[in-house]
């Protein structure tokens, strides 16, 4: 069985869920005789922040690279035609005073930029772009994971390198990345069920659908567990009904579990009665497949055109909002801080799960088709079935298909979701059968709020090009910011390390790292400054929940330093926080309480830091 666990948003509790599940089946089977026992394997399929391996403590003994194809341009062979730069659909080659210039960081590896060049200038070399790691001699339970490297887009082919791990006799529990694009995609594709852990907020509720469609839309039957569940959960348990999705268990709202999690522990073999409620959530394994819900939409403003009020800044900074990983609170500083800047452009960069709006409530003036690329299509009746575009295809996208033929011979079909429309299989095709269209990915907005015109957007379910998305929401920012003489630009970025992250990061004058004081934060965080020290953009860090684990926020300060970093504010934890986003208002609307006062410190060193370092 291949059990897949997903969130749609990261910090609700998802990777505690699997891990703690892991260590409950595998417990159990070892009181069984080994000709009767499930084997259990855990698979962190969250190659760009993964976190399983920090409370597991592996000893892995293998470990393999992963590797793609990726063009090497040799300037003898080269004539300067420009054919690569015009085939390339991801913007990754230009050429430039006759000189090819790659970018690694936008390279997808499709093949296309070696296969037009009529000089064989551009040769595919296998380039390392994460590993894998494995320890299946680790007890209770085998345990892999994938990492990719820093920099780098490919998340999903890191992916399916650990589901090689996949033991179809064993109970297999992958943990899947946060969102809903091209990673969750590969990690949800042929599991046997999909358990979505949510929390009962407004943010979790928003997410949670976002990750329903998904599911569904893979065709994969489909659960939902509520983390820090108050007991009654309305919020989540009418939206389930409504989809016709079992709430397949509840986990209890307990500080002392986030405790635990924050010291790295076994909460299994902490709490006896969470070890019942994980093994007693598998045995009555609840899930369906109900059919697709309907997308939701922004919807555009009948009112009058609007005019924003304008300012008189000759130039402006851009400030990045970031996390490394999911749930530490970024949204919800970045919302703040939005009500206590002046003269701004926002901008939610976090387009695979956008939740500023939750916060801000804004009034959609614009509304926009974004196309992501082309999506290929093959021609039943013209296809020959010779399989030339299934060889080339460099994401396995191309299968045979003798159904699609009424005589039932051979041909092809394009997979959509795993397309990622690079445009090579139309030019190997040797009898025109594929064809290419435009494809629509997603939308993007431009909005007013009580805080200040807001651009955002919205990336289809399962779409990719998700760090296109992330740069046309900047752009226009960057443009409105021109127009209306505003002094900076405020961002909310995505976690993560991966494409859309690097999309938000680059070019930006500062990062703001909001991390929390657990062993999961600080690996993240430390990710994170790795990717920004990549770029050389500056950051400063904000430790929310601060008073957690002394000893973690500790390290967090220790390894800001050795960064170039700082700290610049201490938010604690304070249940008005969640009291805050219940009510949809942002925790300086919402009253005057600790987390109140931290982040309006929080701002005057962000001033400062704008002020004296930039």
């Amino acid at each position: 069985m291949v059990i897949t666990i997903a969130s749609g948003k990261g910090g609700t509790g998802k990777t505690t869920f699997a891990v703690n599940l892991a260590y409950a089946l595998a417990g159990r089977e070892q009181g069984v005789p080994p000709a009767g026992r499930r084997r259990v394997r855990l698979l962190d399929c969250d190659v760009e922040e993964p976190n399983d391996h920090l409370f597991v403590c592996p000893e892995f003994s293998e470990e393999t690279a992963v590797t793609v194809p990726k063009p090497v341009w040799d300037p003898a062979k080269c004539t300067a035609c420009g054919k690569c730069a015009e085939a390339c659909h991801y913007n990754a080659i230009a050429l430039v005073k006759g000189k090819v210039l790659i970018f690694n960081e936008l390279c997808h590896s499709c093949g296309v930029c070696s296969y037009v060049c009529p000089e064989g200038a551009l040769a595919e070399r296998a380039v390392e772009i994460g590993k894998v790691q494995a320890a299946p001699g680790h007890e209770p339970f085998l345990f892999a994971h994938g990492l990719l490297n820093v920099g780098e887009a490919l998340a999903p082919n890191v992916v399916r390198a650990v589901k090689r791990y996949v033991d179809p006799d064993a109970v297999n529990i992958l943990d899947a990345s946060p969102g809903t694009a091209c990673p969750v995609v590969e990690s949800v594709r042929g599991a046997d069920a999909a358990l979505l852990v949510t929390e009962p907020t407004p943010f979790g509720l928003n997410d949670l659908k976002l990750a329903v469609g998904l599911t569904l839309k893979l065709g994969v039957p489909t659960g939902i567990i509520v983390n820090r569940s108050d007991g009654q959960d309305r919020l989540i348990a009418d939206y389930a009904a409504d989809v016709g999705l079992p709430i397949a268990g509840r986990i209890p709202f307990r500080r002392d579990y986030a405790e635990a999690y924050a010291e790295g522990g076994i909460l299994v073999e902490r709490f006896p009665e969470l070890r019942r409620n994980l093994l007693h959530i598998y045995d009555a394994l609840a899930t369906a497949r109900p059919p697709e819900p309907a997308e939701e939409i922004f919807v555009l403003s009948t009112g009058q055109a609007v005019a924003f009020e304008k300012g008189s800044a000759a130039g402006y900074k851009e400030i990045t909002v970031i996390s490394g990983k999911g749930g530490t609170g970024k949204t919800t500083v970045t919302a703040c801080l939005a009500q206590l800047a002046q003269h701004k452009i926002l901008a939610d960069n976090d387009v695979d799960a956008a939740d500023l709006h939750l916060l801000l409530v804004p009034t959609v003036h614009e509304g926009h088709d974004f196309s992501g690329g082309a999506k290929a299509r093959i021609d039943a009746d013209i296809c020959t079935g010779c399989g030339e575009c299934a060889a080339a295809c460099h994401f396995d996208a191309i299968f045979e298909d003798r159904a699609a033929h009424p005589q039932g011979t051979v041909v092809y079909r394009v997979e959509s979701l795993a397309c990622e429309g690079c445009g090579l299989c139309p030019l190997v095709c040797p009898v025109a059968a594929i064809r290419t269209g435009r494809n629509v990915t997603g939308r993007w907005y431009v909005s007013g709020t009580a805080y200040g015109p807001m651009v955002h957007a919205r990336l289809g379910i399962a779409e990719e090009n998700s760090g296109r998305l992330v740069a046309q929401v900047r752009g226009r920012a960057a443009e409105l910011a021109a127009e209306l003489g505003q002094e900076r630009i405020l961002g909310d970025g995505p976690p993560g390390t991966g494409c859309p992250v690097i999309a938000s990061v680059s070019g930006t004058d500062l990062v703001v790292i909001v991390t929390e004081p657990t062993v999961s934060g600080v690996h993240d965080m430390e990710r994170v400054m790795q990717l920004a020290d990549h770029f050389r953009v500056p950051t400063v860090v904000v430790i929310n929940k601060a008073d957690l684990n002394a000893a973690q926020a500790g390290r967090i300060e220790t390894i800001a330093a050795a960064h170039g970093s700082r700290v610049i504010g201490r938010i604690p934890f304070d249940r008005a926080v969640n009291d805050a986003l219940m009510a949809g208002k942002t925790v300086i609307a919402y009253g005057q309480t600790p987390a109140a006062d931290a982040i309006r410190e929080v701002w005057k060193h962000l001033q400062d830091t704008l002020a004296n370092a930039l």
